[in-house]
C-alpha cells in the first residue's frame, strides 16, 4: 500500500490501529481514541538501536537516507515511544501483552501499524509501521466521581523502526 496524494490535507479523526495480533482492526476491541506519534530523529546520541555511537557518523560517500535512525530519540538522548488510547470496554488484551512483558515471558514483537482512512472510513490512504514493538507502559485515566466521562487506558510502546507508505 501506497500513500494516496491529495492537494486537500487529510482529517486526523479517520484512522485504525492494527497491533499485530490478528485481531480485525475494525473490531470494537481495536478501537483507539488517539494515537501520539513519537518525533522521528536521525542520529541522536545515546538511545535506540544506534546508542554508543556518538552524534551521526556517515561512512565516506554513504547516502543520506542510510543515515542511522533512532526512534523517538530527542537531543538528550531520551527516546520517546508511541502511545495508543482508547476507551475501557473490558477487552484484557492491552493487559495481557503488557502482563507478560512485565513478568520477563518475552512476548513475541509485534509489527503494529496505524493506518490513515480516507473520509469514506474504507479506503487506506496512509499508514505507519512500527517494527518490532512491544509494550513499556501501561496506565488508567483517574476514576472521578464528579466526571461521568470515558475511562481512558494508554499503553506506550517502544519499537526498532518505521516506516512510512
Amino acid at each position: 500500500m501506497m500513500a494516496v496524494r491529495r492537494d486537500r490535507p487529510y482529517c486526523n479523526a479517520n484512522f485504525l490501529v492494527d497491533l499485530g495480533d490478528g485481531v480485525d482492526p475494525r473490531a470494537s476491541a481495536a478501537g483507539f481514541a488517539e494515537v501520539l506519534f513519537p518525533a522521528f530523529v536521525v542520529g541522536a546520541a545515546g538511545a535506540g538501536p544506534h546508542a554508543g555511537r556518538g552524534a551521526v557518523e556517515a561512512e565516506a560517500g554513504a547516502d543520506a537516507a542510510m543515515l542511522p535512525f533512532v526512534a523517538g530519540a530527542s537531543a538528550a538522548g531520551t527516546g520517546e515511544r508511541l502511545i495508543l488510547k482508547r476507551g475501557v470496554t473490558g477487552a484484557l488484551d492491552l493487559y495481557a501483552w503488557w502482563h507478560k512483558a512485565r513478568r520477563g515471558k518475552a512476548p513475541q514483537r509485534r509489527t503494529v501499524q496505524v493506518h490513515l482512512l480516507a473520509e469514506d472510513q474504507a479506503t487506506v490512504v496512509f499508514t505507519w509501521r512500527f517494527r518490532h514493538a512491544r509494550p513499556v507502559s501501561l496506565s488508567y485515566a483517574p476514576l472521578r466521581a464528579t466526571d461521568g466521562g470515558v475511562l481512558i487506558e494508554t499503553l506506550e510502546l517502544e519499537f526498532s523502526s518505521v516506516e512510512i507508505a
